[in-house]
C-alpha cells in the first residue's frame, strides 16, 4: 500500500511536468526596435553591482535606460556606481523607508517612478543577463497579451545547501503549477514568478497597484503576480534559463536567511504546510524507503517518477545531476526550512533581510 500511495504521489507531478513542458519555453526575439526601463534595487551591493549594470548595457536590440535605486548602501555600491561611465546608466537614491513597506517593494515601487519607457524590466543586482535578454523579454511580450511576466533564471550553484534546494524551485513550479490552466484563468491562486526578474508593462503596473500593491510583501515572486491577476490583468511565465543566471546565495547562512524570509508567503502556513508535508514526503522521499522495504514494480515506479523528473528538469535546464540524484535529501530539507520559519513566525520572531528586520502578518 505505501509502495502504491508513493507511486501515486511521485507520478503526478512527472505528468504535470512533461505537460508545463509545452508552456514553460525561452522567449523569442522581439520583432523589432523596443525600448525597455531596466531597474535593479540595490542595497549593499558592491559584490555584484558592477557585473549586474555591465550585463544589462551590453544588451543589444533595444533602446534601453538603466536606472540604479541606491537603497541606503553603506559599502562601496555608489562608487562603483559613479566609476560605470555610460550615459544610459542613471543613479537615485531612495527616500527613507516607510512604516509599513519592506524595504525591496519601496525600492521597486520608487523606480518605476523613475522609467521613461513603457516596458519595464525589474531585475535583481545579483542576475546577469545574456545580451539578448531584453530584446527577447520584450519579445515575449509582443507575443503574449499579459501585463506582467516573469522568467526562472539559471541558478548558480557551488556549495551543498545550494545544490540540495536551489534547484527545488524548478521542481515546484513545473511539477505542481498547471500552466494550461494558468494560461487560461486570472484567478490569482495560479500567480506565479520569480522576484529576480520580471518585466510589466506601465498601464498593467498602474491598474495592479504595483509594488505598492504588496509594499509589505518579502516574497514579490508570489505577491506581485497575484495582485495583477486580482486586478483582472493575466500574468505569463517564460523560460530564462538561456538568458539570465544568478547567484541568489553564497553561503549557508544567507541561503537560510533567504529561503525562511520568503516562506510563511509560500507553503508555510499552518493550513498548507501539512498538506505540502503530505505531498512531498510521500511522493518525493518515501520512494526510495519503500523500494528498501518493499522492493517491487510499485516501489521502483515510484523511485523512478521522482528521480526521473529531476533528471529531466536537470538536462533541460541545465541544472546539477548531483542535485538530481539526492533529491529526497534535498526534498527533506526544503520541509525543515518550512517548517522552521512557520515555527519562527508562530513565534512572532521577525524575519531579517539587507539588515532589516520584518514582521510578517
Amino acid at each position: 500500500m505505501l509502495a502504491i500511495i508513493a507511486l501515486l504521489l511521485a507520478a503526478g507531478p512527472l505528468l504535470l511536468a512533461l505537460s508545463n513542458f509545452r508552456f514553460y519555453v525561452a522567449p523569442p526575439v522581439a520583432a523589432g526596435w523596443q525600448a525597455v526601463s531596466v531597474l535593479i534595487p540595490a542595497r549593499n551591493e558592491e559584490a555584484t553591482i558592477g557585473a549586474a549594470c555591465a550585463a544589462v548595457l551590453a544588451n543589444r536590440g533595444v533602446t534601453l535606460e538603466l536606472i540604479v535605486l541606491d537603497d541606503h548602501s553603506t559599502d562601496r555600491t555608489r562608487e562603483i556606481l559613479a566609476g560605470i561611465d555610460d550615459p544610459r546608466l542613471k543613479v537615485a537614491s531612495a527616500p527613507p523607508l516607510p512604516p509599513g513597506w519592506s524595504g525591496k517593494q519601496h525600492a521597486c515601487a520608487h523606480l518605476a517612478t523613475l522609467a521613461r519607457h513603457d516596458l519595464m524590466v525589474f531585475v535583481d543586482a545579483d542576475v546577469r543577463l545574456a545580451p539578448d535578454a531584453l530584446s527577447r523579454m520584450a519579445g515575449f511580450m509582443q507575443r503574449n497579451d499579459v501585463g506582467l511576466a516573469s522568467g526562472f533564471p539559471r541558478q548558480i550553484v557551488r556549495t551543498w545547501s545550494e545544490v540540495l534546494l536551489l534547484p527545488l524551485i524548478h521542481f515546484l513550479l513545473l511539477g505542481f503549477l498547471p500552466m494550461a490552466l494558468m494560461r487560461r484563468s486570472v484567478n490569482p491562486a495560479f500567480g506565479a514568478g520569480c522576484g529576480q526578474l520580471f518585466i510589466a508593462r506601465r498601464a498593467a503596473y498602474l491598474r495592479a497597484g504595483g509594488h505598492a500593491a504588496i509594499r509589505a510583501s518579502l516574497h514579490d515572486g508570489i505577491k506581485l503576480p497575484r495582485a495583477f491577476r486580482a486586478a483582472g490583468i493575466p500574468t505569463g511565465l517564460f523560460d530564462a534559463t538561456d538568458i539570465a543566471a544568478c547567484r541568489m546565495y553564497t553561503n549557508a547562512h544567507s541561503l537560510w536567511e533567504g529561503l525562511t524570509k520568503n516562506a510563511t508567503e509560500g507553503m508555510a502556513t499552518i493550513k498548507a504546510l501539512p498538506i505540502w508535508t503530505g505531498i512531498l514526503a510521500g511522493g518525493q522521499i518515501l520512494p526510495p524507503i519503500v523500494l528498501v522495504m518493499e522492493p517491487g514494480v510499485a516501489s521502483a515506479g515510484a523511485v523512478a517518477a521522482s528521480i526521473g523528473l529531476r533528471l529531466l528538469l536537470a538536462r533541460r535546464l541545465r541544472q546539477s545531476i548531483v542535485s538530481a540524484l539526492l533529491h529526497p535529501v534535498g526534498v527533506a530539507a526544503l520541509l525543515v526550512v518550512q517548517w522552521a520559519a512557520l515555527v519562527r513566525h508562530a513565534l512572532g520572531v521577525p524575519a531579517t533581510w539587507r539588515g532589516r528586520a520584518y514582521t510578517v502578518q
